[in-house]
């Protein structure tokens, strides 16, 4: 959806008069009237100096001092007011919004300390902040002009309806327009006319609300993607944390239970060594100790499921080498020369991937081999695996490939799936290179 659709889809409904969208469209326009009246009055003090001087500038007189000093501290007046009644005026207009436009607006501003000339010195040199006074400025000397526009033609239309009560009031003649009303019967039409104006005036209201949302949501929104940024460096944030706390867990199983089991373990087995064959304790002793064994497969597959000790220590390249070595078909690995060791991070999503990759190829694809490619493109990390299986793959029907995605695009990096019927199927991740 568009940053402008949502304010003009309602009005395209066609039970717009009978929705809510009428009466929303006359509530922002009744709060617009104090902020319009009081910024028309301040804008209009301000431009008047520079419509006395274009009038002169036409006319032929020459400009005075005064003049010419009026229009100097009009402009000052503007830069250093401009940006400090401009900036609280954005926040209730884009909380005000929401009467006509349910969508969030977020602030452009960038985030500063509370220190008060930090603040100030940020403010008055973005961008933002000009925008917000462009509002002002259309708020203080457009919005006026066509409610000003507006208003008469509802007068009129009221006019049109009242027109019979005026007739009958036996005055001689009410003149509207270019129609000269003189009995009630010559009124009846200008009622009706007035009447099937009455949905057209409702209409119009509802396009002036859209139109002023539509300036406050191009004015007043975050175009740079300010809160986009503070969003993607929180998920970087997050997926760091992710990592840092995938690394505890896996060093406390590690060092931890897995060092316990298998001590356990061990004193089972000398335990069944140490018990006859024939005692009552044998066999539960025996039961034990193999699941026991059991649990210790279990624990070390979950170990590696976590964080493979192999990513660790030995790399990227290494660790996927191992995880094909475990794969059911016969996988090739090409690693590109000369690639040195990515962020952690991005490691442990490239390994992921192809773990995901190779698991949906074996469960799937019905591939007879598979090949992975790991190089560094540019300031891309690159991982393709490719396999000779029957294609159509589609992230619709559940196979992995939207949480594969999504893993990806914690990290700023992208999927690309090419998966013709009859295949064969690559899938590419790239990822942003940091070292």
């Amino acid at each position: 959806m568009s940053t402008i659709e949502a304010p003009w889809r309602s009005l395209g409904r066609r039970r717009y008069l009978l929705s809510a969208g009428p009466w929303r469209a006359l509530l922002y326009v009744l709060t617009t009237l104090p902020f319009a009246g009081v910024l028309g009055a301040a804008v209009g003090t301000l431009i008047l100096p520079w419509l006395v001087a274009g009038v002169r500038l036409t006319e032929g007189p020459p400009l005075t001092s005064a003049l010419l000093f009026l229009m100097v501290t009009a402009l000052v007046v503007l830069a250093v007011l401009g940006p400090l009644i401009a900036i609280p005026l954005a926040a209730v207009e884009r909380g005000r919004l929401a009467l006509i436009d349910q969508r969030p607006l977020q602030s452009a501003h960038r985030p500063v300390a509370a220190d008060p000339l930090i603040w100030l010195r940020v403010r008055y040199t973005e961008a933002a902040t000009w925008r917000e006074v462009l509002y002002g400025v259309f708020l203080g000397l457009v919005v006026p002009v066509v409610y000003s526009a507006y208003a008469l033609l509802v007068l009129i239309d009221i006019g049109f309806l009242l027109s019979p009560l005026f007739a009958a009031t036996g005055t001689d003649s009410w003149q509207f327009g270019v129609f000269t009303v003189r009995s009630v019967g010559q009124a009846i039409p200008l009622a009706v006319a007035g009447l099937l104006l009455i949905p057209v005036l409702v209409y119009l209201l509802g396009l002036i609300a859209a139109g002023q949302g539509t300036a406050a949501r191009a004015l007043l929104g975050d175009r740079d993607g300010t809160a986009l940024r503070a969003v993607a460096q929180s998920r970087a944030r997050l997926v760091d944390a992710f990592e840092t706390e995938r690394r505890r867990i896996e060093r406390d199983l590690h060092d931890g239970a897995q060092h316990r089991l298998t001590s356990l373990t061990l004193q089972l087995g000398m335990a069944r060594l140490d018990v006859p064959a024939e005692s009552p304790a044998a066999a539960p002793l025996a039961r034990a100790h193999d699941e026991a064994k059991e649990l210790m497969v279990v624990l070390r597959d979950l170990i590696h499921d976590i964080r493979p000790q192999a990513l660790a220590d030995l790399g990227l390249p290494a660790a996927l080498r191992e995880l094909t070595v475990r794969s059911p078909l016969p996988v090739t690995v090409t690693v590109a020369d000369g690639l040195h060791r990515p962020a952690p991070h991005l490691e442990s999503t490239a390994y992921f991937a192809a773990s995901e990759a190779l698991a949906n190829v074996v469960k799937h694809a019905g591939a007879h081999r598979a090949d992975l490619l790991l190089a560094r493109i540019g300031d891309m990390l690159v991982l393709e695996v490719r396999d000779d299986g029957r294609g159509g793959a589609d992230p619709a029907h559940g196979t992995g490939l939207t949480g594969l995605a999504d893993r990806v695009a914690a990290v700023g990096g992208r999927l690309l799936l090419a998966s013709p019927a009859g295949g064969p199927t690559l899938v590419r991740v790239e990822l942003p290179w940091q070292s």
